[in-house]
């Protein structure tokens, strides 16, 4: 089956003054994600975690090697791609309500309003803001107003959901409901889902497979398959003896390469 996105050999370099040869991010970084899938990125702060992103979205395009999504040459941000981002609060416009903030991505597509306000209702209920829609996004809490931004990301129904440091932002609380809802609507929406963080137990408790950067220039150290059932939860989980072993393994890769 063919991935859904994959980078082969892909190298970085933002230019850089005079004849420095400019700043290396990514060196010879292939791997791929299989449809469904929910991989988590970690690394080393400066390993070039973000520019993963950007590559593997079409939003940067390599210095060398390729991006694909669907088999297919990346040349821009494809439609089947939704992103989520650290600082929610700067995208949602907060003269909108919640319910036009998550519509807008379908009207810009030309989606008929009767749909573009059932498919809206339907994430806003999924992400546990039914009552919600009529609010302005300065009138929620953080957790709340990042459900929003995870909802304006599945409205359209994307291949592929890229998440960039989302709950960092959040208290430790607010963090554990928004990893269990990730996890709900991924499973409901059937979407696969990249997922960068630096929190070693987020990336374990997550994911399906963890892609450890190394140390700048990020190269792929390693692709950790997590061995750990579902459904998972945030007490069972984090008490086995698989979830301490990963969690012991990934904190040595970070910390030494």
């Amino acid at each position: 089956m063919t991935p859904v996105v994959e980078l082969s050999k892909v190298r970085k370099v933002y230019p850089g003054p005079g004849a420095s040869g400019g700043h290396v991010a990514l060196e010879d970084v292939t791997f791929e994600v299989a449809r469904g899938e929910f991989v988590c990125v970690v690394g080393p702060s400066g390993a070039g975690k973000s520019t993963l992103l950007r590559c593997l979205t079409g939003l940067a395009a390599p210095t060398s090697g390729e991006a694909r999504f669907g088999g297919e040459a990346l040349r821009s941000v494809p439609a089947a791609v939704g992103v989520v981002f650290q600082d929610y609060g700067r995208s949602l416009y907060p003269w909108l309500t919640v319910s036009r903030n998550i519509e807008l991505p379908l009207k810009v597509r030309g989606v008929p309003r009767a749909e573009r306000s059932g498919r809206t209702a339907d994430v806003l209920a999924s992400v546990g803001l039914a009552d919600a829609g009529r609010k302005y996004p300065w009138q929620l809490s953080g957790g709340m107003q990042q459900r929003v931004a995870i909802a304006r990301a599945l409205v359209y129904r994307p291949d592929l959901l890229v998440m960039d440091e989302p709950f960092a932002s959040v208290d430790a609380q607010t963090r554990f409901g928004l990893e269990d809802l990730v996890l709900r609507v991924r499973a409901e929406f059937g979407v696969t889902v990249v997922f960068v963080t630096h929190d070693i137990d987020e990336a374990v408790y997550l994911a399906d497979r963890v892609v450890v950067l190394s140390r700048p220039p990020g190269t792929v150290s390693e692709v950790v398959d997590i061995s750990l059932p579902g459904p998972r939860d945030q007490i069972a989980t984090k008490r086995m003896e698989e979830f301490a072993r990963h969690r012991e393994h990934l904190l040595g890769l970070v910390m030494t390469r």
